[in-house]
């Protein structure tokens, strides 16, 4: 009997290698995006939950967020970014932002956000 070999070529371990480092390069590069994207819609629902800011105007509305934002090191938007609008009595805070994402050389990605304290 003739026992048959099992595994991988060299050429197939270097592939799947390779296509291995290219995923983890790319989520590498991603996470810290939409780390940020979800630190911004905690941060608007926090603000939009918050009783003192249910009557507040714009402008202490965006001063809390420049508040949060800062401990929550968010700096991929402002608080001039931000639109807010009363629903019922209660504040709506949106934005929306786009991250560039230098992959190689001349390669980007392009990634558009759109953040909003209503709930989805």
């Amino acid at each position: 009997m003739l026992n048959r070999q099992r595994g991988m070529s060299m050429t197939g371990f270097i592939f799947l290698a390779m296509l291995l480092v290219l995923v983890s390069i790319f989520g590498m590069k991603l996470i810290p995006s939409y780390m940020q994207y979800a630190a911004i819609n905690k941060v608007f629902a926090a603000i939009a939950a918050d009783p003192d800011m249910q009557k507040a105007p714009a402008r202490d509305i965006r001063a809390s967020f420049n508040k949060r934002a800062s401990i929550d090191d968010i700096n991929v938007i402002k608080a001039e970014d931000i639109d807010v609008v009363s629903n019922g009595g209660k504040p709506v805070l949106t934005a929306t932002y786009v991250v560039k994402i230098p992959v190689v050389a001349n390669i980007s990605l392009i990634i558009d956000f759109s953040c909003s304290s209503e709930p989805k």
